[in-house]
């Protein structure tokens, strides 16, 4: 950086029309600028701007003579770590600053409680975040919602009560998330974009489902009060660990399952591409749980009896409730079946305990992924809600 004295001609430019920035440039490349205006204000506004940024002024016949000096407006900003690396702990100080920006000094505190990186970070944030972002799709074009359907009217039926259930669980998928989000510090960027776009995954989920559902019907299934009551413990869990570990990696990871389940059994192709897409979806959000907090474990190993005690105190304090809705259960099984004739159901109900079955194996795999030795896993994984989420 040159020391020498520069000149800056404004030629009629004020300050009010952007001349700053001329001097601006000026005292980046040189010591002390000679600065020459023809504007009308110039010899107001140009010691009131220098003033308030610490530059000594004097005037050299029609020019001013203008230092760089002491004052800084930017001395004891701090850089907000890298743009590429989070940190471990960032500060509440650079507030909702930028990765990697300068942070000037006396910026206001943002009050954010998710400020521990080993307790929502996935180093496949971003890939997944890239990936979610790429796979998005259109209600409106990718369901081929005028698909010939030829199914009885109780499949019909049926698949309205299944899509009725799908709903009232994607809400709640979609509000744990958006509880989490508010309170996550910016500097961890990838998965503030990740939750971001799993809450508008889970918003085209409930469009999908409620479109299916009164496709050809005006109103929609049951719903029970076990099943609130099972999803109404998923919006009161405080910890992000935990309330990750039950949506994700136990609830959404046994919905994945069932997605595919109603896949397989759709009866026609509109209800098949709904369950497609939305268990690609889904997909994304399971891997995220699960990456999170196997790193998270890795680092504490004393989280996974805290994801232990929380299927516990979930299993208790639901025992009391029926678990899956008869009106559920007979839904999948006509859906399965396909008509009404004794072997059909036979067929369907066989197809829905094997639903069950595998929604187990799904959710042991992933407990021992997790660190859970297979023993533990089955265990845990047998408490887990019969509501499936």
């Amino acid at each position: 950086m040159s020391t020498a004295v520069g000149d800056v001609d404004l030629a009629d430019l004020g300050l009010d029309e952007g001349a700053h920035l001329l001097v601006t440039r000026g005292l980046a490349r040189h010591a002390a600028v000679r600065v020459t205006g023809t504007a009308p204000t110039l010899a107001i506004d140009l010691p009131a701007w220098c003033r308030a940024r610490g530059y000594p002024l004097a005037r050299d016949g029609v020019a001013w003579m203008i230092e760089r000096g002491t004052a800084d407006r930017w001395r004891g900003a701090e850089r907000a770590g890298t743009v590429d690396a989070a940190v471990d702990h960032p500060p509440a100080r650079w507030g909702l600053a930028a990765r990697g920006a300068l942070v000037e000094a006396g910026a206001p505190d943002v009050a954010l409680t998710l400020v521990d990186k080993d307790a929502v970070w996935a180093d496949e944030a971003a890939r997944l975040y890239a990936q979610a972002a790429a796979a998005q799709w259109d209600p409106a074009t990718a369901i081929p919602w005028d698909a010939p359907a030829d199914h009885p009217a109780e499949i019909e039926d049926a698949v309205v009560q299944v899509m009725t259930y799908l709903i009232e669980n994607e809400t709640a998928a979609l509000l744990v998330p958006t509880r989490f989000l508010g309170r996550l510090h910016p500097h961890f960027r990838e998965v503030m974009q990740l939750l971001a776009i799993q809450i508008a995954d889970e918003a085209r989920h409930l469009e999908v489902f409620t479109r299916r559902a009164r496709l050809r019907r005006d109103v929609l299934g049951l719903s029970t009060a076990g099943g609130q009551a099972s999803l109404a413990t998923l919006l009161v869990e405080p910890d992000f660990a935990i309330a990750s570990f039950l949506l994700s990696v136990l609830g959404e990871g046994s919905f994945l399952t069932l997605l595919w389940f109603v896949r397989e059994h759709a009866p026609d192709p509109c209800t098949r591409a709904v369950a497609t897409l939305a268990a690609q979806d889904e997909a994304r959000h399971v891997a995220f749980g699960l990456a999170h907090l196997a790193r998270h474990a890795e680092r504490d190993p004393s989280l996974r009896d805290r994801l232990a005690a929380a299927i516990e105190r979930r299993h208790a304090a639901l025992a009391h409730t029926a678990g899956l809705n008869a009106e559920v259960f007979d839904a999948l099984v006509l859906l399965a079946a396909g008509d009404w004739s004794p072997a059909s159901l036979r067929r369907g109900h066989a197809a829905v305990l094997t639903l069950a079955r595998d929604m187990d194996d799904g959710r042991r795999q992933r407990l021992v992924r997790l660190g859970f030795d297979p023993a533990r896993a089955a265990a845990l994984s047998s408490l887990h809600t019969r509501n499936f989420m």
